[in-house]
């Protein structure tokens, strides 16, 4: 079996596509020696992905995010032979002879429009021909599937349900020690909230700032911080804009994207995490916040109950007076913090990389195997 994984976009956007990319590369390099990968990176990067011996890594030119990508890429797949190529942001090659599994990550460009800049507008409409394209669909959720099935007509057993999870380095660590070395690196507050996402309204900021404002405002939280990690995204200057206007500016920080490391650290040394996204197609900072052992607050809306169960504080994300009470339980209900600090471990146990690339590895071996096996001669009833 002959493999290709499009791995473009670990260069082009070190987000949430590439973490998934990135993870599931090594996890498959971990688990299966048989098999030939082609791993299809982008021209500046340099580095291959994983050394692992059936790991080849191989440039490709063909631009990321843009209405030319699709047939050129075809153009140059067509020097490589391969059984299957699977592409992690959806994108498949347009009239390649390849079989092609696509990972729909989430469908927010098509539930929240509004949310979308012209150019992602272009480029994100090619959706439904890449699905009707795929052999078979991988997304991160129930919630996800039946978005593809409703919204793009796709056949529900087109489609395989495969969780992500949190990298295995998030675990408990000290905090204390966390919380001082990031005070003393970013200059945050002791008592902070944290969010960590790309800085756009999708992912309702907006609505997290009026709710902290209320918070601070009516429930004694004038001590507390606001920290947000990640860098800005699609029309990130209305959130800017919303901070001025409720002069959050002393006790909100933004801090862009920082390094794997503080990451970790900054979930550790948060009182709470918050993330009350209008929708997600699976939601990977919750769960990375369960695995620190630092509750969480979420929607109630698509992919994030699926994700948190019972381990979080479920919220409307319409509602800022909601999201400020579930904030000011768990800045003072210390056996509530501590109730759900416990059950997001063992909901985060739940999830785990391997077995994301094993469920894969089987997509891949029964997409390669319905193409290599002819199809049966129809037998005519004699009625």
């Amino acid at each position: 079996m002959r493999v290709g994984i499009d791995a473009r976009l670990s260069y082009h956007q070190p987000a949430g596509i590439s973490r998934y990319t990135k993870h599931l590369i090594e996890e498959l390099a971990q688990l299966d020696r048989e098999t030939s990968y082609t791993v299809f990176q982008h021209r500046k990067q340099r580095e291959p992905l994983t050394n692992a011996p059936n790991f080849h890594r191989r440039t490709l030119f063909t631009p990321v995010h843009t209405r030319v990508e699709q047939p050129m890429l075809a153009a140059e797949l067509s020097f490589h032979t391969l059984d299957l190529l699977h592409s992690t942001d959806f994108i498949p090659p347009l009239r390649s002879r390849v079989p092609s599994v696509i990972t729909v990550h989430d469908l927010a460009f098509l539930r929240w429009p509004h949310f979308l800049t012209e150019s992602h507008a272009a480029y994100y409409s090619q959706i439904d021909r890449a699905v009707s394209h795929a052999r078979h669909i991988i997304v991160p959720s129930e919630s996800t599937k039946r978005d593809v099935v409703k919204q793009l007509g796709a056949s529900a057993k087109k489609i395989s349900v495969i969780y992500e999870a949190a990298a295995p380095h998030y675990v408990p660590l000290m905090q204390e020690e966390c919380l001082t070395a990031m005070q003393r690196k970013y200059g945050i507050p002791e008592k902070y909230i944290f969010f960590v996402s790309t800085i756009e309204p999708r992912k309702n900021i907006g609505g997290l700032l009026e709710a902290f404002h209320h918070l601070r405002k009516y429930y004694g939280g004038e001590d507390t911080g606001l920290v947000l990690a990640g860098k800005p995204g699609w029309l990130y200057e209305e959130v800017y804009r919303k901070v001025e206007q409720l002069d959050l500016g002393q006790s909100t920080f933004f801090l862009g994207r920082v390094p794997d490391e503080d990451l970790h650290q900054l979930f550790v040394g948060a009182r709470c995490h918050a993330h009350p996204a209008y929708y997600e197609g699976f939601g990977l900072s919750p769960l990375e916040a369960m695995a620190c052992g630092t509750p969480t607050i979420v929607s109630n809306t698509s992919s994030m109950p699926e994700v948190v169960g019972d381990a979080g504080l479920i919220i409307d994300p319409s509602d800022w007076e909601e999201i400020a009470v579930a904030m000011h339980r768990l800045l003072t209900e210390d056996e509530l913090h501590k109730e759900l600090s416990q059950k997001g471990l063992q909901r985060a146990s739940v999830f785990s990389w391997s077995r994301a690339a094993s469920e894969t590895l089987d997509v891949y071996r029964m997409v390669c195997d319905r193409t290599s096996v002819p199809a049966a001669p129809a037998h005519h009833s004699s009625a």
